[in-house]
């Protein structure tokens, strides 16, 4: 064994003398199982959801940031770069004369073929997916290693890590509420138990209703929320104001629905998995405490 250590090292010295660019590579494998190379930390970097161009910045490296998806708006400097497309749609030509070398991109929100088609042009892809709150730190530190802003993210990570904990400790072990989450209103739309949110509500001590859900997105009908009987409605969507969606549910056509506690979230914390769903899951944690202290008083 202790020869064929000996070898190995031996092999990696001699490599990194004959190719010091190899010495220096990056190998990491991401959130669809492929293997991503990079020569060197990336200095131009492009996301193709507003979500990542935020994690980017919380990762110490939104000086790398060329190019962003359409509805990229946080943090403030995001507004100003040039926009590649959205989800429906990845503008290559733009891409390509934004000249990245690397392209961040959202498993669950940008298609394969236009992941695909970054491939065929050369760009290296990383693609995540956030779908537990354990998931943000780990992509903080991905990001930072893949952009040499290792000590900032893991930084940002740490704080992060600390902050679930707290919540986790607070919370996680007070009586359950049954949590019907709504994102859109028409159609009705939730989330099932893959999405990000269905744990924030865990760490709260809360149960999302459509948990089991085929669809990470499913639309649900009213009479479909009223026979999971949540104790609880939380939610809103760009287009709401706070109380705008609390009196869509107070004037249901459904009465026995209007009796349930309704709370509004914005959906910048807790719609995009970055380092802000902390604070959207504090602010989660406080109105499920809330119904609670609610549903003792009546």
């Amino acid at each position: 064994m202790r020869i064929g250590c000996c070898a190995r090292g031996a092999a990696a010295v001699l490599l990194a003398a004959l190719f010091p660019a190899f010495a220096h590579a990056l190998m990491l494998r991401d959130d669809r199982g492929a293997t991503v190379v990079l020569a060197a930390p990336a200095q131009r970097i492009v996301t193709l959801s507003p979500h990542l161009a935020e994690v980017l910045f919380a990762a110490g490296a939104g000086g790398r940031l060329v190019g962003v998806a359409r509805f990229s708006d946080f943090p403030d400097a995001v507004r100003s770069l040039p926009q590649v497309g959205d989800a429906a749609r990845i503008d290559l030509e733009r891409v390509v004369t934004l000249k990245p070398d690397l392209v961040l991109a959202w498993k669950s929100g940008n298609p394969a073929s236009d992941i695909a088609a970054l491939e065929r042009l050369g760009f290296p892809v990383y693609v995540s997916e956030t779908a537990r709150l354990d998931d943000v730190p780990r992509v903080l530190r991905t990001i930072g290693v893949l952009a040499g802003t290792v000590q900032s993210a893991e930084k940002a990570a740490a704080a992060f890590e600390r902050g679930v904990a707290a919540l986790r400790d607070r919370y996680s072990q007070w009586r359950v509420l049954r949590v019907f989450y709504q994102i859109w209103d028409r159609p009705l739309f939730t989330v099932n138990r893959d999405q990000l949110i269905s744990d924030v509500l865990a760490a709260c001590g809360g149960h999302n209703i459509f948990a089991g859900a085929p669809a990470l997105v499913p639309a649900v009908s009213l009479e479909a929320v009223l026979a999971a009987r949540p104790d609880v409605i939380l939610g809103g969507s760009e287009l709401d104001s706070r109380q705008g969606f609390i009196e869509s549910w107070q004037h249901t056509e459904l009465a026995s629905m209007r009796r349930v506690p309704v709370y509004y979230v914005p959906p910048e914390l807790v719609q995009r998995q970055t380092p802000r769903v902390l604070e959207g899951a504090a602010l989660i944690c406080r109105e499920l405490e809330e119904a609670r202290r609610t549903e003792g008083r009546r």
